[in-house]
C-alpha cells in the first residue's frame, strides 16, 4: 500500500520545513490554539510560490464552532476564489447544521466553486450527530477525502471508529486519521485502522529568539513548528510497514 502524509502546517516554514522532510500534502493554516483556521492571502500565495508538493489550505472563518452565519460564508466563499486564483491544489472546508448534521447544501456549492481543485472536509466531521449519515452525505457533496480522529480526541482513541469508516466508505472517499497522529503511533493506527493516509502538525515549539522579554507579560512568545525530524520518522515508519 502507498501511504499519503499531510502535514498540518501553522507558518511558511513548518511547510517548507514538511517539504524538505518528506511530506506528500500542506494543510495550510494559523492559530493553532484555536484547531487552524484561514491563513491570510500573503502567507497562502507565499507558500504557493515556494511548495512543489500539494497545498491545501483551510477555509475556516473562525475558531469556535461549525455553524456559520450567512456573513461567515460569503467570507469563505471569496477565500475559496482567492485559492483557485492563485494556484492551489485544493481547499480544506467543514461545516454543520445546528443538530449536528453536515450543512450539505451550503458545504455543496463550495466544492462546485472549488472545483478543479479538491477539496478535504475538516474535523468537524468529529462534531456531527451521526458518523454514518455523516460520511454518506460527504461523499454525495463530492469531496475527496474526510480528516478525522473517529471523534474522539485522538485518533488512536477514535481507531475503532476510523476502522468502521474506511469499511464503509469502500474507496468512495479517503479517511484519514489525523489528532495526536506521530511516529510512535502511526503503525499501529495504520493496522487498527486500514487508512492510507494520515494527518499530523508534527508540532514542538520554537523558543522565542527575543533578547528582550517582558517579565510583566504573560503569553508565552514561543512558535509552533513542523518537527522535520519527526515527519522523517513517521515517513519511515510506513515506508518499512
Amino acid at each position: 500500500m502507498e501511504f499519503i502524509l499531510e502535514i498540518c502546517a501553522f507558518n511558511l516554514a513548518s511547510a517548507m520545513t514538511a517539504q524538505q522532510a518528506g511530506a506528500d500534502r500542506i494543510e495550510l493554516c494559523v492559530s493553532p490554539e484555536e484547531g487552524g483556521t484561514t491563513p491570510s492571502p500573503g502567507l497562502i500565495r507565499a507558500a504557493r510560490e515556494r511548495l512543489k508538493i500539494a497545498l491545501y489550505p483551510i477555509i475556516r472563518p473562525r475558531g469556535g464552532d461549525f455553524l456559520y452565519t450567512d456573513e461567515e460564508y460569503s467570507i469563505m466563499i471569496r477565500d475559496i476564489e482567492y485559492c483557485k486564483a492563485v494556484g492551489c491544489n485544493g481547499v480544506v472546508i467543514g461545516m454543520l447544521q445546528a443538530d449536528g448534521s453536515i450543512d450539505k447544501q451550503r458545504a455543496a456549492r463550495l466544492v462546485e466553486l472549488a472545483y478543479p481543485m479538491g477539496v478535504t472536509f475538516h474535523r468537524a466531521f468529529d462534531w456531527a450527530s451521526n458518523p454514518f449519515e455523516a460520511l454518506e452525505d460527504i461523499i454525495g457533496i463530492g469531496c475527496e477525502r474526510i480528516l478525522t480522529s473517529g471523534q474522539k480526541p485522538t485518533a488512536m482513541e477514535g481507531a475503532s471508529l476510523i476502522d468502521q469508516l474506511v469499511r464503509e466508505a469502500d474507496d468512495r472517499i479517503v479517511i484519514m486519521p489525523g489528532a495526536g497522529v506521530r511516529a510512535s503511533n502511526i503503525v499501529a493506527l495504520a493496522e487498527a485502522t486500514g487508512a492510507s493516509e494520515f494527518h499530523t502538525s508534527a508540532r514542538l515549539k520554537q523558543a522565542s529568539g527575543m533578547e528582550y522579554v517582558n517579565a510583566l507579560m504573560k503569553e508565552e512568545q514561543s512558535v509552533v513548528m513542523a518537527g522535520e525530524e519527526e515527519i522523517k520518522k513517521i515517513k519511515e515508519q510506513l515506508a518499512a510497514y
